[in-house]
């Protein structure tokens, strides 16, 4: 018998963050294919988004819905309680048996109610909760098996295939009470001897350029270039792994909207990316940035306040553009700075050539199997 297929779930977030690439100006078909999604599903959350701005079912229903399914639990509420008015005169074991036995149908809550019993109750004598010991057991063995790398996310997933649940709250108490920390909580909040480093946020990648890692690093800055007379912005994420530019964007204001058009220009599922590391820029440190890098798991990295040599890699990548590029060229409209970076990016990632890569382009040493760098 073939096994059944487990349905799978997205959150609002996520949902979001895939109409925020489509909405930049990644094609639909390199959404649905690089994040395994129905072609069906990315339309119905771009229309809601476009429509209620809810990506809640009940929020995009339309009355007549509304009343049908308010009419269909009006009918099983009467249902229900013509079932089990009997029982609202029976001891408390016989109750708490024919919830059990009736859960499949009705509302347990909803049971609960006309029987005048604590849910909790009735969960703590049916026995239907994980007991705390056997939760405990299958975290510390899912974290030790996971080279200790698992925080509350990941782990939650894990313990629901093997059909426990637990709240994230509760992980987390249960692996402080276990002396259990993540190898990325560890680096994550790294302590640094220094004074002016005041915000909570570490340096995680502490300088590391040598990347022997796809993705695990990538870096980002914003550098300004003149279009006919006005300020214009220019955003590119590079992977310290091959120094490949894996995202680029143009725009004439330097804000977080800059930076995710950048993300949407990358491709492949953003939840490859394991850390982004800038400087404190606030165009890097907003909320929207922040939805962004929970929604697709991407560990933050700041430099130290003050420390451009924090961010070494990309600070010399942009001195290398205005050389190359931007001091290069004149722009006559914003399409035109678009149109020429993304020239310039498909030949600085093809066919220029970095001596800290041994001196092969950044696609060539993705590429190549055994990697030599002198």
């Amino acid at each position: 018998m073939p096994k059944q297929q487990q349905r799978r779930t997205f959150t609002t977030e996520f949902k979001k963050q895939m109409v925020q690439l489509y909405e930049n100006g990644k094609s639909r078909a390199a959404i649905v294919e690089e994040y395994d999604l129905t072609a069906s599903a990315l339309d119905r959350w771009i229309k809601q988004a476009q429509t209620t701005g809810s990506f809640k079912e009940k929020d995009n229903r339309s009355s007549k819905e509304n009343e049908l399914i308010a009419l269909r639990k009006e009918n099983q509420r009467l249902k229900m309680e013509n079932d089990i008015f009997k029982a609202s005169r029976a001891d408390h074991g016989t109750k708490v048996a024919i919830i059990r036995n009736n859960r499949d149908k009705y509302s347990v809550s909803a049971m609960c109610g006309d029987l005048q019993i604590a849910r909790s109750t009735f969960y703590y004598e049916a026995k239907e909760s994980p007991k705390e010991d056997e939760i405990t057991e299958a975290i510390v063995e899912i974290f030790h098996k996971n080279r200790k790398a698992y925080g509350t996310r990941k782990l939650k997933f894990k313990l629901q295939e093997r059909g426990l649940v637990a709240s994230r709250r509760r992980i987390g108490r249960i692996m402080k009470e276990q002396g259990l920390v993540s190898t990325y909580t560890i680096a994550q909040y790294k302590p640094h001897k220094t004074a002016c480093n005041e915000a909570t946020t570490a340096n995680v990648l502490d300088r590391e350029f040598k990347q022997t890692e796809s993705k695990r690093f990538v870096v980002s800055d914003l550098t300004y270039v003149k279009v006919q007379g006005k300020w214009h912005y220019i955003c590119v994420l590079i992977d310290l792994f091959n120094r490949e530019i894996i995202g680029h964007s143009a725009g004439s204001n330097k804000n977080a909207a800059l930076i995710s058009r950048a993300f949407a220009t990358v491709q492949g599922d953003l939840r490859q990316i394991q850390w982004f590391h800038t400087d404190r820029g606030s165009e890097f440190k907003n909320e929207k940035m922040d939805e962004l890098l929970e929604t697709f798991e991407i560990g933050r990295s700041l430099s130290m306040k003050g420390c451009p040599y924090d961010n070494a890699v990309a600070e010399a990548t942009y001195k290398v553009m205005k050389t190359e590029f931007i001091n290069q060229m004149s722009f006559q409209s914003l399409r035109h700075l678009e149109l020429e970076l993304y020239d310039y990016v498909n030949w600085f990632n093809k066919h220029r050539i970095h001596g800290t890569l041994g001196y092969l382009t950044p696609v060539q040493y993705r590429q190549t199997p055994l990697k030599k760098v002198v």
